[in-house]
């Protein structure tokens, strides 16, 4: 989205600068191109996934710092898995298909649809997907945070940027939005404590039906996941919490989408994993576009200030 007026700035997506004059049209080519992949923000976690499964001094690391615990949780998980599927699918069948006022759910049907499987086995299976993905997640605990960590610092050294690459703050809109403390539910959803209650409570009674639980969830967490990937951008440019607020407000739409497409893509049992580290080398590249357009807007006040 871009709105004019009739000062000197840049026309950019996202913003509300004022069109510039003639002589400040032609931003350079890699500004450009930031640009062009900042209109569609989740295209960010596609660049993430293709970066991680593409890039072998992101995927190596990465790889071997976690692959001890993959092992591991998958042995576990597996055992777990032959122990208790026909548990589960018995329990699901007892207390959930024989409740049709209840839960909505039938042997072969959603709220009386027909569907072509049997929903109590497709219930069991998810439930042991998250189950098993629990498990990996216990294995893997404090490996995948460090190498979530440093993923991030290793997509930012690949585009050859070091720590001054992150310059301080600079207000890109002519008229800002004022800075708002996160309140209610965005405020809420925005801690792990209530990311783990979302899916794990609040959601499990629609997880139990095809897509409806993840698509659900996803759109109430992709605000919070969107800021917390990129509180590392934040951090590095020091940015104040209301700078934060203001930076947030200025683009809610993009991080609300590119939000939700990293959610869902985590929410997915076992293999969301995976996309917990693929979408911080997302965010960093978005951050690193995001920061390519800050260094301009720098610039163009620079000169504004030279002029006067």
């Amino acid at each position: 989205m871009t709105t004019s007026s009739s000062s000197s700035d840049v026309n950019l997506p996202g913003t509300l600068a004022p069109s510039p004059p003639p002589q400040a049209r032609d931003v350079p080519e890699n500004l450009a191109r930031a640009t062009h992949r900042l209109e569609f923000p989740p295209s960010y976690v596609l660049v993430g996934v293709y970066r991680l499964c593409t890039d072998p001094n992101l995927r190596k690391p990465a790889w071997d710092k976690c692959r001890h615990g993959v092992a591991r949780g998958a042995v576990v998980g597996f055992v777990w898995a032959l122990l208790t599927f026909g548990i589960q699918k018995k329990f699901i069948q007892v207390f959930l298909a024989n409740s049709p006022r209840v839960t909505g759910l039938s042997t072969e049907s959603v709220f009386g649809y027909t569907v072509p499987f049997s929903l109590p086995t497709y219930a069991a299976v998810l439930t042991l997907g998250d189950q098993i993905t629990l498990i990996l997640r216990f294995f893997l605990s404090r490996n995948i945070r460090i190498t979530r960590e440093r993923v991030w610092e290793q997509t930012v050294r690949s585009r050859g940027k070091g720590p001054e690459f992150w310059q301080p703050y600079v207000e890109e809109w002519e008229s800002p939005p004022a800075a708002v403390k996160k309140r209610g539910w965005d405020a809420w959803a925005s801690g792990w404590v209530a990311r783990m209650l979302i899916r794990r409570v609040l959601l499990y009674p629609l997880a139990l039906y095809p897509f409806v639980g993840t698509l659900i969830s996803a759109a109430l967490k992709g605000l919070g996941t969107a800021t917390y990937l990129h509180k590392p951008y934040f951090e590095a440019k020091k940015m104040t919490p209301a700078q934060q607020s203001t930076f947030i407000q200025e683009r809610t739409w993009d991080y609300r989408v590119f939000g939700f497409t990293a959610a869902l893509l985590e929410g997915l049992p076992i293999i969301g994993l995976f996309f917990t580290v693929s979408n911080r080398i997302g965010a960093a590249m978005w951050a690193h576009d995001l920061e390519k357009r800050q260094h301009y807007f720098a610039e163009q006040k620079l000169q504004r200030l030279k002029a006067e």
